[in-house]
């Protein structure tokens, strides 16, 4: 075998100058032989031959041979170590002109070909893409959609590019999505579908072609795979569920083809994703909270649904999942009810549907993503004082969220309850709550917040603070002066970097601990005229007059 090998190599030396066409198609015929019984040997032989660099002379459209010398490329190049000789020896440009044949062998072998040798190669694969391979397949698909092997070369070349954020652009400008969908709904068996959902995944996370999707009826297409699907119990069936549930998830985070599907809350897509809330199929629950989400992304489609009754179906979506719940379904659930509490109208009418008492079940919830979306939710709703009273009186909720204030693991947990221990105070104003916060041990975070990196969450941890020292200052006292408040705003206002906003709360909060004597005597101890004198100069003018004003306050208590 060896010796014919050697052979065959040097004739096909010989014969590529020769052009002698039944020749070169006998020497090649020999080398897929060989390739087929020991593909890495052969590979090396014919790496070793100087064989590669003449390829790039036989890749022409009009002879016979090319398809068996892209196929001979395609298997070399399914050796990693032969990738890069191929592209040394300049392979891809050719093969990339022999995409506009016509004859299909040739477009099948070629395609492998530049498949293998850019597998696994992003550097390749923009090169491709920069060549102007994606118009091209998208072409060859449309053509050739009857050619099975050719349809699925084009699919895995185009959920290799796909992957590329750079091909994005270009597939947008082309009919792939039409071309898609056409296919997909040719299909009947499932890993053919499966190929062209490794395909739509990817390119569904660009807006455009979310919207050309959902224009081409691809939704259509996934709601019956959920509808016949939904039942089942094959592993198959249930893997094909949640790919199409998925997609139509990913589908409905575009803006415009979101609000496309909502159709004003007529639509049929909004209709059947809603029946699925109620399922007892957890994935169509999880898809169904999820896209209720998305349509929630705009205060028109949150009111709307709030006056439909969707927050009943969450609430009881929710209930099924307090005790050992999916908690998957539990995040995505709360997340919808987070978005369907931002427009003003719909806080009161969910307070008033009981939604605080449903969420606070998942108080003990040991999920970071969970609370997270919990915190999330009830800071949504308590702009109301009566709702900031009721839940700030709450001992089992303010002991947990000075926990969580702690959790320095989950930034997001520990900022979000951070933010709502500041709400509950701001929108209560209330003394009882006050109190409580203060015996749970609040005040250390309230002033720590008032060191955030965010200005907006500083300023919540001073305003908080600020009615803390109005209306309960006796009580915070010990716990203010133990958690540094005063050095803390001395160090504030003599930050330059300080915003206005918290420069002017600063000072008036220095004003307002002036009335305890222990923390007057530190604000005496630091000098906090120089700092307040200096600011009577700020280019703002509330910060101005707040340091005229606190300068003489300063002045008159010493």
């Amino acid at each position: 075998m060896a010796d014919n090998l050697s052979e065959t190599l040097k004739k096909l030396k010989i014969t590529t100058f020769d052009q002698t066409e039944d020749s070169l198609e006998g020497c090649l015929d020999c080398l897929l032989q060989a390739l087929a019984q020991n593909n890495m040997e052969t590979s090396e032989k014919i790496q070793g031959g100087g064989i590669l660099q003449l390829f790039a002379s036989l890749l022409i459209p009009q002879s016979t041979c090319t398809a068996r010398v892209a196929n001979v490329i395609a298997e070399v190049a399914k050796n990693e170590f032969m990738r890069t000789p191929c592209v040394d020896a300049g392979l891809i440009s050719p093969l990339v002109h022999l995409l506009s044949s016509k004859d299909q062998e040739v477009l099948l072998q070629t395609g492998r070909a530049l498949g293998n040798i850019c597998y696994d190669s992003h550097s390749l694969q923009a090169q491709l893409i920069n060549m102007g391979v994606i118009p091209t397949l998208v072409k060859l698909l449309g053509i050739h959609y009857q050619n099975t092997a050719l349809t699925e070369m084009c699919l895995v070349a185009f959920g290799n590019l796909a992957e590329l954020e750079s091909s994005k652009e270009q597939f947008a400008s082309t009919n792939i999505a039409e071309e898609l969908v056409k296919l997909f709904k040719k299909q009947m068996e499932h890993d053919k579908r499966e190929m062209i959902f490794e395909v739509l995944a990817p390119l569904a996370e660009n807006d455009s072609i979310k919207l050309q999707l959902v224009e081409a009826g691809l939704v259509e297409c996934l709601l019956e795979i959920v509808q016949q699907k939904m039942e089942s119990e094959k592993e198959d069936d249930i893997a094909e569920l949640k790919t199409a549930s998925d997609l139509m998830v990913l589908l409905l985070l575009g803006d415009e083809s979101m609000q496309k599907l909502f159709e004003g809350g007529k639509g049929n897509v909004f209709q059947r994703v809603l029946s699925w809330i109620p399922s007892n199929n957890q994935q169509l629950q999880l898809a169904g909270a999820l896209a209720i989400a998305n349509f929630a992304r705009n205060d028109g489609n949150c009111i709307h649904m709030v006056d439909h009754g969707i927050v009943e179906k969450l609430m009881s979506l929710l209930d099924r999942h307090v005790e050992d719940g999916n908690v998957t379904v539990q995040h995505a659930a709360l997340s919808a009810l987070r978005n369907l509490a931002i427009p003003v109208v719909n806080k009161a009418k969910m307070l008033s549907a009981g939604v605080t008492g449903t969420v606070l079940k998942f108080l003990k919830s040991e999920m970071p993503p969970v609370q997270f979306k919990l915190l999330g939710t009830l800071r949504m709703l308590i702009d109301a004082q009566e709702a900031a009273q009721q839940l700030g009186q709450n001992v089992k909720l303010v002991e947990r969220l000075v926990e969580w204030c702690d959790a320095k693991d989950h930034a997001g947990v520990m900022g979000e309850s951070n933010r709502l221990l500041s709400a509950l105070i701001r929108h209560s104003k209330s003394k009882d709550v006050i109190k409580t916060i203060v015996q749970s041990g609040g005040i250390k975070h309230l002033v720590t917040m008032a060191t955030s990196e965010h200005v907006i969450m500083q300023n919540e941890a001073l305003v908080a603070l600020a009615l803390i020292t109005a209306l309960e200052l006796g009580t915070a006292e010990k716990d203010l002066e133990s958690a540094k408040l005063v050095q803390i705003l001395h160090r504030l206002l003599a930050d330059e970097r300080s915003a206005p906003e918290i420069k002017y709360n600063s000072m008036v909060l220095i004003c307002a601990v002036m009335g305890s004597e222990s923390l007057y005597k530190e604000i005496q101890d630091l000098a906090f005229i120089d700092v307040v004198s200096k600011l009577r100069s700020h280019e703002n003018k509330s910060v101005a007059q707040q340091a005229s004003l606190t300068e003489q306050r300063l002045t008159v208590e010493s």
